[in-house]
């Protein structure tokens, strides 16, 4: 059973963050869950594209709610220090007239959320004209363009900076460059706080780390589902969709969260230079490496459809919360506190872990996703 939810496409929509902070352009919906093993069949035989399905969000326990607070303590100042760098290389973009003073951050639902809400408030404070905005984007759909136009009916298209959480293979990248390309003739502008892919323009680090909303879901993004795209719920004057997760709302930690590193924020001198090898001039030698890493990894494991190959810390995580993996490798398994979290799991699902340093290449994690014959 399915049913969209009459007037979901409220004005006002702002998940469990404060109005403020954002406004999602998504329309709720209602959709019953797919089983997992259902879902990764129907994916894999091409029978239905990963948006017209969904499976269950399940609660974290308590053990992996330690895990993100353990990752919290150490992650939060780093992350107010990458959201305070992100700010300044976004002002330097206004200032040398690459970008309109009218700044306008659409994070991509969901993993950039969280890191748009920051940069608002962080650029907002240095009075910046800046709005924020909450929107799909779908591999293999693009960008969503109800959404957009409705962006662009009210902001200028020279100020429009995509934000993300982090790149994985780059897929999300490629797919933001053709769709906004083919919408307004524009390059766009992608920001994020890990790019170990190489993939983003602006970036906190390409360091592939423990960010710690990396290894939650909707309870740290705003109680919203991943994006829904259906013909039966969305239609074509309709914004993509998302179930809103209100059984997590126990342990929704979306403000907490956000509140958390603004806190951090207002500890941290008013310009933090970026790490070095977050410079544009250091992409390149990172979007090589990781491409051997994926080759290296589809080559031995014989993967014909890369989309199973899912590399990052985050991007790992969450491909064993929703999906059905294979095996999970990890550049160290003793020594690496970043990835307790990809341990437990794999300890609790009795998913195989591998140290393989020779083919994790800039990724410190990588999950592959179980073949279905």
């Amino acid at each position: 059973m399915s049913a969209a939810i009459p007037g979901a496409n409220s004005p006002v929509f702002s998940g469990s963050y404060a109005p403020d902070d954002v406004e999602f352009l998504l329309k709720r919906v209602r959709l019953d869950p797919t089983p997992t093993g259902v879902k990764e069949r129907l994916i894999q035989t091409r029978s239905a594209h990963y948006s017209e399905m969904i499976s269950e969000e399940m609660l974290p326990d308590a053990p992996y709610l330690d895990i993100f607070e353990a990752a919290c303590r150490s992650g939060v100042p780093r992350l107010a220090r990458e959201v305070r760098s992100l700010s300044g290389q976004i002002l330097d973009l206004v200032q040398a007239g690459r970008s309109s003073p009218c700044l306008t951050l659409c994070s991509l639902v969901r993993a950039g959320v969280p890191y748009g809400v920051l940069l608002r408030r962080d650029l907002a404070r240095s009075g910046v004209d800046v709005a924020h905005f909450g929107v799909s984007i779908i591999r293999d759909r693009g960008l969503d363009e109800v959404a957009m136009r409705r962006i662009l009916s009210e902001r200028p298209a020279d100020g429009v900076i995509f934000v993300d959480g982090w790149t994985g293979k780059g897929a999300i990248a490629t797919e933001l460059v053709l769709s906004w390309g083919a919408l307004t003739g524009r390059d766009a502008t992608l920001v994020v706080i890990a790019d170990p892919c190489g993939r983003a323009d602006l970036c906190g680090s390409r360091e592939d780390w423990l960010i710690p909303s990396g290894i939650l879901g909707g309870n740290v993004s705003g109680l919203i589902s991943r994006s829904i795209l259906r013909p039966d719920l969305i239609g074509p004057g309709d914004f993509h969709g998302c179930l809103r997760l209100d059984h997590m709302s126990d342990v929704d930690l979306s403000r907490d969260f956000v509140d958390r590193v603004d806190r951090e924020l207002a500890t941290l001198p008013p310009r933090i230079n970026p790490d070095p090898e977050a410079a544009p001039s250091e992409a390149a030698r990172f979007r090589a490496a990781a491409e051997r890493a994926v080759d290296a990894i589809a080559d031995r494991f014989v993967v014909r459809n890369r989309n199973r190959i899912k590399p990052g810390i985050a991007e790992a995580t969450r491909a064993i919360l929703r999906r059905r993996p294979d095996r999970v490798l990890v550049r160290s398994i003793s020594g690496d506190p970043d990835i307790a979290a990809l341990i437990h799991l794999c300890r609790r699902d009795k998913v195989p872990l591998l140290e393989a340093p020779d083919m994790t290449g800039p990724y410190r994690a990588i999950t592959l996703i179980r073949e279905t014959t």
